[in-house]
């Protein structure tokens, strides 16, 4: 009860009355998302993830906003709402989490100037304070771009180490296309390229990118407190779920 009245009392603060609106929403949403049905799986609820610590962690913070929209929408912005919408719904059904930011600021460390040495000292205390925790799980929120064209669009969930991770990802792509876009033929992918947090951690990890900033209408979507609800209990139905062996 402490927990939770804790958690209240966190979104109570940073938004008063729309704290306990969104509480209640996030509540409705999930009910809907977990119940049980041909599109969305069976909720196994805390018991799936006990022992375990949801470590989320909201992408981008500070002077290093990420990816921006033609219309002015930050990534950094984005990231965090869904973040602490999936904070609270996932406290809603009693997972232990950890937030890795909670505001919009780097976690550089203080004799860091420059912008680059601001960025490389942020990735590397992510790094140390997710390796710190026990049996951690890591779940990334990022906001997808891309260069010169806005028709592309759709989540996406990506991992770096398919042993520990790739079930977790197929899985988390599947709830994402059935819960809120069943049009979205994107598959959950190994990362293309180097991604500093989630080559350096050693617990199970995905990384989501929750749409494309680049497309207007996926951008309004985004920017929408309702759908960013609705992404952090498609999130958290994922990781509140049964992962399906290989091959079922």
């Amino acid at each position: 009860m402490k927990k939770m009245e804790g958690r209240i009392s966190r979104w109570w603060g940073r938004r008063t009355i729309f704290g306990l609106a969104a509480l209640l929403l996030a509540a409705g949403t999930a009910c809907l998302l977990l119940r049980p049905g041909p599109s969305v799986p069976t909720l196994a609820g805390p018991a799936q993830l006990r022992g375990t610590t949801v470590v989320i962690d909201a992408g981008h913070g500070g002077e290093d906003g990420g990816a921006v929209s033609p219309a002015g929408t930050v990534e950094s912005g984005v990231n965090l709402e869904i973040a602490l919408r999936l904070d609270t719904v996932l406290g809603l059904y009693g997972a232990d989490t950890v937030l890795l930011r909670t505001e919009d600021i780097s976690l550089h460390d203080p004799e860091a100037q420059t912008l680059r040495e601001k960025k490389a000292s942020d990735l590397r205390n992510r790094v140390e304070r997710v390796e710190a925790i026990p049996n951690a799980l890591l779940i990334s929120i990022h906001q997808n771009t891309y260069t010169g064209s806005g028709r592309y669009h759709g989540a996406q969930v990506f991992y770096a180490d398919a042993e520990s991770s790739q079930p977790l990802a197929r899985h988390t792509q599947e709830i994402l296309r059935r819960a809120l876009d069943p049009g979205n033929t994107r598959q959950a992918a190994k990362l293309p390229g180097a991604v500093y947090l989630m080559d350096h951690v050693t617990c199970p990890a995905i990384l989501v990118e929750c749409g494309f900033l680049s497309n207007a209408e996926e951008d309004a979507l985004l920017r929408n407190p309702g759908y960013q609800t609705k992404l952090a209990a498609a999130l958290a139905s994922a990781l509140l779920s049964p992962v399906p062996e290989e091959g079922a």
